[in-house]
This record gives structure tokens, sequence and C-alpha cells, in this order.
């Protein structure tokens, strides 16, 4: 076994180097991600603070494997320029023990990492939707202030002649509701109010004038309000509408079940459309509208299952690429024996990077298409620990 005392140093050398590199680099992230925020959407002050609690998983997700790769290239990329790692051998230890202290780390910082990705997309992206869904508001506000008109992803957009006072003067709002539905709405002034509850923008007209399609509307003297819905995104309870890649691990395996009765309903119904079809001698109805409603609801709810049973294969596999970077990063450092951190880092997560990603999205998205089993999206992983298979040989025969 190798001493204690060793073993210790390289742990700790590895500790000190990921912490103070996961600090710098989670601070670099979580700053090009607020300042995205704040270039896109406009937000204030307040907003960015509300903000950066849910975009600290976010930068961690992508910040942890990075560092973990980092810190044992610098280390045993050292050991080996020094020539540490020819003293150990010479002193009857297998090099290959050296590189114990780091597989264990990374065996104990990878579900720590699949906590991050969990918090990352089930916590932090709907926590930052929501933020500036809540701001959306003082952004409006500001936009038109200095450009005199705003455009939202929410199916309006608004055009001003000035703001005074929180005030729109002679504003023309332009709403599009659901297909191709849409109505402009004109007023001598007006306000914008963000109501959480209702989940909803709404607009106080004064002397509003509604056009719908083909020019008919009419005159609403005095005060009219109009609700522009904002959906479910400030929703934390509606789980059916969510994306799978936004439920937290811990209910993806009850919202399985659940599509799985909806899946089981939809072909019951369309086998019951069927069977009434070919009884009722009509069966020209089974590849009709309504057969291709039933069709296609059926569909949407398989395609839905299948992401469910990949997506905590996907969290598990992005958790553990810190075991496989790790796997491949500290005998490759070793073999490259150079003692420049970012040129052993280079030629460790370049080819990584190469390699384990095209792989990493093949599976993914064949998994959800339900080409491959759910288990397919760890293809990536696979790959790099038979490559850091191959180079632990390697580094034994050092």
């Amino acid at each position: 076994m190798i001493p204690t005392r060793l073993t210790r140093t390289i742990l700790w050398e590895i500790l000190r180097i990921f912490v103070v590199a996961l600090v710098v680099l989670t601070t670099i992230i979580l700053l090009i991600a607020v300042a995205r925020e704040l270039i896109r959407k406009g937000l204030g002050p307040m907003a960015v603070l509300h903000l950066l609690p849910f975009a600290m998983p976010i930068s961690l997700q992508h910040a942890v494997p990075a560092t973990a790769l980092f810190s044992v290239c610098c280390v045993y990329g050292r050991m080996a320029a020094d020539g540490e790692v020819s003293t150990v051998k010479s002193s009857g230890i297998s090099p290959l023990r050296l590189l114990q202290p780091a597989i264990v780390f990374a065996a104990l910082l990878s579900p720590i990492a699949v906590y991050c990705s969990d918090m990352a997309v089930s916590w932090g992206k709907p926590g930052v939707k929501r933020v500036v869904l809540l701001s959306i508001e003082d952004i409006a506000y500001k936009v038109l202030e200095a450009q005199h008109s705003f455009t939202s992803d929410h199916g309006f957009s608004i055009h001003v002649r000035e703001i005074k006072d929180r005030r729109m003067i002679s504003p023309t709002v332009v709403i599009r509701g659901r297909g191709k539905e849409a109505f402009e709405v004109t007023a001598s002034e007006g306000q914008l109010v963000m109501d959480e509850e209702r989940q909803a923008l709404v607009l106080k007209l004064v002397d509003s004038k509604v056009v719908r399609g083909r020019g008919f509307g009419g005159t609403l003297p005095g005060e009219a309000t109009f609700e522009i819905p904002l959906g479910n995104a400030l929703s934390e309870d509606d789980t059916a509408s969510k994306s799978p890649s936004e439920l937290p691990l811990r209910l993806i395996s009850r919202e399985k079940s659940r599509q799985r009765e909806d899946t089981h309903a939809a072909i019951g119904k369309l086998a019951a459309f069927t069977g009434f079809a070919l009884l009722q001698s009509r069966p020209e109805t089974i590849g009709g509208p309504e057969a291709q409603g039933i069709h296609s609801s059926l569909a949407s709810s398989r395609h839905r299952l299948t992401r469910l049973r990949t997506e905590p294969w996907r969290r598990w596999a992005e958790g553990f690429t810190c075991f496989f970077f790790v796997f491949v990063g500290a005998p490759l450092a070793i073999l490259a024996k150079t003692s420049d951190y970012w040129t052993t880092f280079g030629m460790c997560f370049l080819p990584i990077i190469l390699i384990y990603y095209p792989l990493f999205l093949f599976g993914l998205d064949q998994a959800k298409a339900g080409d491959l089993p759910p288990y397919g999206v760890w293809t990536g992983n696979v790959v790099l620990a038979g490559i850091g298979t191959i180079l632990m040989t390697k580094v034994r025969r050092y």
C-alpha cells in the first residue's frame, strides 16, 4: 500500500487546487450568465440579486467536471515532471497506487455533481425563468423608455410615443393569441402591472380602441383592462405540463407512472375507436381527423414517456463525467511528464471534449428518440472508461 502520508499529501494537493479552480471558474461562468441576462433582458439590480442563487447550481454543473480534471492534471503532471513517479516506482510501489487518491476523490465527487446537475435543471433554470418573468414589467418600461417599442416572447408587442411617470402615452398594443388570432389595441395612455397570482401581465388602458382581424372591433371609453397570460412558467406544482428536463429526480418516477397510465389510456381509446368504426361499417373513419388526433396524442405521450425514462440516466451520466474525466486525465498527465499546468490540462481536456461530448449528445438524441435504450446516454462514459483502462495499463508499465 502507498504510505498514508503520501496518500494524504496527494489528496490534499488535489483538493487545494480543486477548490481554488472551482471558485474561479464558477465565478467566471456566473458572471457570464448574469451578464448575458442583463444584456438580453435588461434586468434591474434587485432582479440580478434574485438571479444569483438560481444561477449558482447552473455554474457548478459546468464547472465541477472541468475543475476536477484540471486539479488532477496539475498534481500528477508536476509529480511526473519532477521525477516523483519514478522515485516511487524505484521504491517498489506501483505507479497505479499513486492514482488511488484521485480515483477515490472523483468517485466521491460524482454524486455531488449529480446533485448539482439535478438542482440546475429542476430549480436553477426554472428559477432564472421565474425571475425574468416577474421582472417583465420593469424590463418592458426600460425598453420602452429607450426604444419606444417592446416585443415579448409571450405573444405581445407594445409601441408608445413616450413614457411619463410609469405611464405609457399613446400606446399601441398588439396581442397575438393562439394560432393566427390577433388583435390590436390603441389608447390615449396606459400602464403595465405584473399580477403574479394570476400569472399574467395586466394592461390598464384609458379610452382604448380594439381592432380585431379583418377590421372588426370597437371603442372602450374610460379604463379597460386586458390580461396577457404568461403561461404556467410561474407554477411549481404543475408537473404534467413541464418538460422532463425540468423535473427533479425525486418526481420523475411518479411522473413516469402517470405518463404510463396516460399512454395506456390513449392506446385503449384508439382501440375502442377502431373497434366502433369496424362495428358500424365505417372503416373510412379509421384514417379520419379524429383518429389522427388520437394517434398524435398517443405518439406525444409515448415520446414524453421515453424522455422521462431517459432523464435519470442523463443526470447520472452527466454527474459521473467527473469520475471518467479523472480516470482518463490522471494517467494521461503522468504519461505527459510536464509541469506546465495549462499544457497538461489542454492535452487532457481537448481529446476528452472531442471524444466525449459528441458521443454523449449522440447517445442522448438516440435515447430520446427511442432508437437506443435509456442507458445509451452512457456511451461517452463507457468509451472514456476504455481509454482510461488503456492509459492505466501504460502507467503500470511506466
